[in-house]
């Protein structure tokens, strides 16, 4: 009998709390009960008129390869796109090219730490960040924040606590996912003076940077990296931006030639990002500034409509997130889970039942998130309103069928 085994990191690769419990939605849908989905940021909101465009004038054929940077089109329109935003300094040569957000994240983490290495990171945190570090044997060594203050960062002191011989990098997320925190410039001024002392890289996933509420300012790391060139990078993406989840398009950016020209050697064993995702991409220059301003406009609303919704719920804490589309939730249940599962298992009211994400799987401390979940208002309004009616109802009745027991 053979006795082959695998690997033990692929057995220490953590299943998504983000789309964990989907084989359960997708008995449920069977049953002709319709899911809410709030466990995940796929916004409705259309993409670009200009984008779709592209498609139905599709002309090419074959569709090939594309450069390993990225195609000069959308590598010319990236350098457009962050010089508009005012970091004149960005230039094509300074930008990767990558599979959506999440590969430039692996390549991040690839690029500044070893096996064994470790990397702060802020928790709650985008549970991604684990599976990628995990996938390279690199230790993600969490700072906890709390919601008592919107998971704004703690003090200097408790964030260097963490920091060891085999610390190689700071990652933070701004606005932040899974929060809706958007960390101010003496917040972003004291990561930098950490960094710097003690010789780190300064990863910011910005992801979400046109997502800001309530006139709030978003600080780039792009605004310090001209100044500290050799430390900082930049992960970004399409996906959110224009509504391109399915168009994997997803930037690298730093002026450290040295990781430029190594994630570019990577770049080069996968051959390239999708010729067709990158033709869509570089039309953002041809989207009116109009879109971003009335997308950003809807989910101020939209945040603001779960956010009255949920604070009417007994039991419920949250404090209003200041950017993204997302908010950890506290509800009144011991495991939020068990409570996530039940919803598709055995609740449903009027025809329809949600989806949400259980959070402890934003945490690697442990016991922490075990009330909460993220809840993505990626959903129109209406939507929004029907799905906080469903969990005021569903948690009144999990919670009088455990007190019953």
């Amino acid at each position: 009998m053979l006795k082959t085994k695998v690997s033990k990191r692929l057995g220490k690769i953590p299943a998504s709390p983000i789309r964990k419990l989907v084989p359960f939605a997708e008995k449920v849908k069977k049953r002709g009960t319709e899911v809410l989905h709030l466990n995940i940021g796929n916004p409705d909101i259309k993409t670009p008129d200009e984008m779709l465009q592209v498609l139905k004038n599709w002309k090419i054929n074959p569709i090939g390869y594309s450069p390993s940077q990225g195609e000069l089109e959308f590598l010319n329109a990236l350098e457009f796109y962050y010089q508009k935003i005012g970091y004149s300094f960005v230039k094509k040569e300074n930008i990767q090219i990558t599979l959506g957000g999440s590969e430039a994240i692996s390549l991040a983490f690839f690029a500044t730490a070893d096996l064994n290495d470790e990397i702060i990171v802020f928790e709650p945190f985008y549970t991604n960040y684990d599976s990628f570090a995990k996938a390279s044997n690199i230790k993600l060594v969490p700072v906890t924040t709390s919601a008592n203050n919107s998971f704004h960062l703690p003090a200097k002191n408790q964030i260097e606590k963490k920091i060891t011989k085999k610390t190689k990098a700071i990652l933070y997320c701004n606005p932040n996912n899974p929060t809706g925190t958007v960390y101010s410039k003496k917040e972003t001024e004291m990561l930098i003076k950490i960094a710097r002392k003690h010789s780190l890289f300064l990863i910011c996933d910005e992801v979400y940077r046109e997502f800001i509420y309530d006139g709030k300012k978003h600080i780039s790391i792009l605004s310090f990296m001209k100044k500290y060139p050799e430390t900082m990078i930049l992960i970004d993406s399409l996906s959110k931006r224009y509504s391109l989840c399915g168009a994997r398009l997803g930037t690298l950016v730093t002026l450290n030639k040295k990781i430029l020209d190594g994630v570019l050697r990577i770049a080069q064993g996968r051959l390239s990002a999708g010729l067709i995702d990158q033709y869509l991409g570089k039309e953002l220059v041809n989207v009116p500034v109009k879109y971003l301003e009335k997308v950003n406009k809807e989910y101020q609303n939209r945040r603001n409509i779960l956010y009255e919704g949920l604070k009417k719920i007994p039991g419920i804490f949250l404090k209003k997130p200041e950017g993204a589309f997302y908010a950890v939730v506290k509800l009144p249940v011991k495991n939020a889970e068990k409570f996530c599962q039940w919803l598709l298992t055995d609740f449903s009211y009027k025809g329809r039942t949600i989806m949400l994400a259980p959070a402890a799987g934003f945490y690697l401390s442990k016991g922490l998130g075990q009330d909460e979940v993220r809840m993505a208002y990626v959903l129109n309004s209406e939507k929004l309103k029907t799905a906080i009616e469903i969990l005021e109802k569903g948690l009144k009745t999990y919670n009088s069928i455990i007190n019953s027991d």
